[in-house]
């Protein structure tokens, strides 16, 4: 349930309401809002407690949340928030561009593609040193190595790193180099992952799974928000349907659905979304004018000889156009880029 407070309360009253909070065993959850003050109080037997918290004066009024996701809707706070990465803002009136490689493959790659999209606009540098792969035969990354790469093109181009992390051990290694994490789509549903990082304070970028719904996507982000990290970005990267002319399905209703159930940013990864090098720039531009908050895609000078994901990497030439066609459809939706 969730305590709406006065506007005209004490911070002595306020810090009972907190204080009686945590002697019931919960741990309060607080959303300033423009408007009004909410604070959140989550678990199977919040409601019986009810009365006790109506009978405090600083309490205006007591409500429930119908949604399974508390924390994560509008519910909960009806400002849409703004996750800082360094000082980059998501889900403000700019829209964001996270670019890079697939892949961290070498210094050399990493440095030189890190300074190509930032000269075209790119606001976040993205880049995988840990790498998820269908087959195990396959590329999986360069570990500490690439973040040690990706911690360099940082420090020469001052683009903030948006790398991924597979799993609980491997938390601490990249807390030290990036600046917020990424999630994948296989990792969406993996739930001491998700716990983890939400007692981080990282900023966290979640993938939507490749079969999971947007009610599924908004309860992993409840794991991470639960946890004390409200710093949650969702990513919507294509979804598996019966279509097979494409990797996948972006599917862009995902978008407005997300922004009225939830108060989090939302961004697409048009790269994943269709698999189609091509089709890329289109579905990015579709992306902004149904109302994202950013993109991230993958960009590569060298796609054919890239080890991972070449087929939907654009190439730097195609990264600029785009970029420069994305900023008269942030124009038209009232957004700048």
């Amino acid at each position: 349930m969730i305590l709406v407070i006065k506007n005209d309360i004490s911070q002595k009253e306020f810090d009972e309401i907190i204080a009686k909070i945590k002697q019931l065993g919960f741990t309060p959850h607080i959303s300033k809002g423009v408007k009004k003050t909410i604070i959140g109080l989550i678990g199977e037997q919040a409601e019986r407690y009810k009365e006790v918290f109506e009978s405090m004066e600083g309490v205006e009024h007591i409500s429930e949340i119908e949604q399974p996701f508390k924390l994560a809707s509008r519910e909960f706070k009806e400002e849409s928030t703004i996750v800082k990465v360094g000082n980059v803002e998501i889900g403000g009136k700019k829209v964001v561009i996270i670019a890079g490689p697939c892949a961290v493959e070498s210094r050399e790659q990493i440095i030189n593609i890190a300074k190509i999209v930032k000269s075209y606009g790119a606001d976040l540098l993205r880049g995988g040193a840990f790498k998820p792969r269908t087959s195990p035969y396959t590329f999986q990354g360069l570990g500490e190595e690439g973040l040690k790469y990706l911690a360099e093109a940082k420090e020469i181009t001052g683009l903030g790193i948006v790398t991924e992390v597979m799993s609980v051990e491997q938390i601490p290694l990249v807390y030290k180099y990036a600046d917020m994490f990424q999630i994948g789509a296989r990792n969406m549903q993996n739930y001491d992952l998700l716990k983890e990082v939400g007692k981080t304070d990282k900023p966290v970028l979640l993938k939507r799974g490749m079969a999971s719904t947007v009610k599924e996507l908004l309860m992993s982000a409840e794991y991470i928000i639960s946890r004390g990290n409200y710093n949650v970005v969702l990513c919507e990267r294509g979804i598996r349907t019966f279509e097979d002319s494409t990797r996948f399905t972006l599917d862009l209703n995902a978008i407005p659905v997300i922004k009225s159930k939830s108060h989090l940013p939302v961004i697409i990864d048009p790269s994943h979304g269709i698999g189609i090098r091509n089709f890329v720039p289109i579905m990015a531009k579709a992306g902004i004018a149904a109302g994202a908050d950013g993109i991230i895609v993958e960009v590569h000078t060298n796609p054919q000889e890239a080890l991972s994901d070449g087929p939907q990497s654009i190439f730097p030439e195609q990264f600029k156009q785009m970029v420069e066609e994305l900023k008269l459809i942030a124009l038209a939706v009232g957004r700048t880029l």
